[in-house]
């Protein structure tokens, strides 16, 4: 006959157990995303150190980010969508630039072999002047 106080040691025990496996595949998790993220990050740092254009494009993107969140800032303080072609316009624009710029950097990365250096741009240059062209012509 097990006494109920023994069941409670044995279950305090199991639950000791558990917690140090859960604590054990927390840390291993940890670890192995700390790992991923340092290998990134080291990759990151040599593919700037290769090319500058990497690093005028990172710059461009974070310069459209900021300017993404200003306008929505301002839209936000004022409580008026009066402008609101101007606004979604200026919005769209600033993330369609920032996704070909995107498109324009893992082209040009070595690892994207397919097109050359060249005709990415080409391509990045005419998709940027439709994109400004449709929206200058949305805000009316």
């Amino acid at each position: 006959m097990s006494s109920p106080k023994g069941e409670k040691v044995n279950n305090a025990n199991n639950n000791a157990v558990k917690e140090v496996k859960k604590d054990k595949k927390v840390s291993s998790v940890s670890e192995d995303f700390n790992i991923a993220f340092a290998n990134t990050w080291k990759s990151y740092v040599k593919q700037l150190n290769e090319d500058n254009r990497f690093k005028l494009i990172d710059i461009f993107c974070l310069f459209l980010v900021i300017i993404a969140a200003v306008q929505c800032t301002f839209m936000i303080t004022i409580w008026d969508n009066f402008p609101f072609n101007a606004f979604l316009s200026g919005f769209i624009i600033c993330v369609g630039q920032f996704v070909l710029l995107i498109s324009l950097r893992l082209q040009l990365a070595e690892s994207f072999a397919g097109i050359s250096k060249n005709r990415a741009f080409g391509e990045f240059i005419l998709a940027s002047l439709i994109l400004h062209f449709i929206c200058l012509h949305f805000i009316n």
